[in-house]
């Protein structure tokens, strides 16, 4: 057969004359490219969920730690090119994610809890962050190049990260009933895969699991305050082949109470990230009588 006709067959079989590169995980963009694989899709615009599940405890001096929560998240999210970039490996990700804090035995959705240091029958506020958006360029913020600390043994590909956070709480001042002076958290992400499946750019993205774990102080509608004391939180999930994998528990509460989230927020929002505690202080100041 000649070359020509055998190319010109293969072409029609494969839909394209070439596979492109697998990502180059030694340098800032091929990083980059990776991280948008694993974090949602090649494909702009494209949704995509993540899921994990576990266990939230305490950590007081002088006693051992109890369990306090089962825990159950979701973050639907996708992404699009980063205005001004300098690359096509830039990109912008926009979500919005649920947390929700479920009875230690039971598993079920809890709507109130009964404090037991203080005795007091608290509203349970779940997470609801919208929107939880980032950018992600080839320069870090220190105005170096991008380095991001990806691992690989055999077939095995992971990313691990810590992001400690300290600064002056939103819910200071008048809101001392429910935390202290300072926000404290520190969150850390594991995430891990196939490198075969990584490196397959046939695919718009990469299959994932994930492990996210959490040390903080006490939820602001626990009411502790500066209670001595810590929470900790250790998580595992995935990357969902489509929404609709989604437990039938938060599938539930999102039908309920956050029909919104069955899709992320436009590639184009601009509004200024949520976290748990900025959605606390929105719930507490719309409690407050109209003067």
């Amino acid at each position: 057969m000649p070359r020509r006709l055998l190319a010109a067959l293969l072409l029609a079989l494969t839909g394209s004359a070439a596979v492109a590169a697998a990502p180059d995980l030694g340098t800032p963009e091929g990083q980059l490219l990776a991280l948008r694989r694993i974090q949602c899709s090649e494909i702009d615009g494209k949704p995509v969920t993540y899921y994990w599940k576990g266990v939230a405890y305490s950590r007081v001096p002088g006693e051992p730690d109890r369990q306090l929560f089962k825990l159950e998240g979701m973050n639907t999210r996708h992404c699009g090119p980063l205005a001004g970039a300098k690359s096509k490996a830039e990109f912008r990700l926009v979500s919005r994610e649920i947390l929700l804090y479920e009875d230690p035995v039971t598993g079920e959705v809890l709507r109130t809890w009964t404090n037991p240091w203080t005795g007091n029958t608290v509203d349970v506020v779940h997470v609801a962050n919208d929107p939880v958006n980032g950018n992600y360029a080839l320069v870090g913020r220190d105005g170096k190049p991008i380095n991001l600390p990806f691992e690989v043994i055999g077939n095995q590909w992971w990313l691990t990260t810590a992001v400690p956070l300290f600064y002056t709480n939103p819910l200071g001042g008048a809101y001392q009933r429910y935390a202290g002076g300072t926000y404290h958290v520190t969150e850390l992400f594991n995430f891990f895969g196939a490198l075969d499946d990584l490196n397959n750019r046939k695919k718009d993205g990469a299959e994932t699991a994930v492990g996210w774990e959490r040390i903080s102080l006490w939820l602001p509608w626990m009411e502790m305050g500066d209670r001595a004391g810590m929470l900790y939180f250790h998580t595992a999930g995935r990357k969902l082949a489509r929404w609709d994998d989604l437990s039938p528990t938060m599938k539930a509460e999102i039908d309920r109470n956050y029909p919104a989230y069955r899709n992320p927020p436009p590639l184009d929002d601009q509004r200024p990230n949520e976290t748990s505690w900025t959605y606390f202080k929105k719930i507490i100041d719309a409690r407050k009588p109209a003067p």
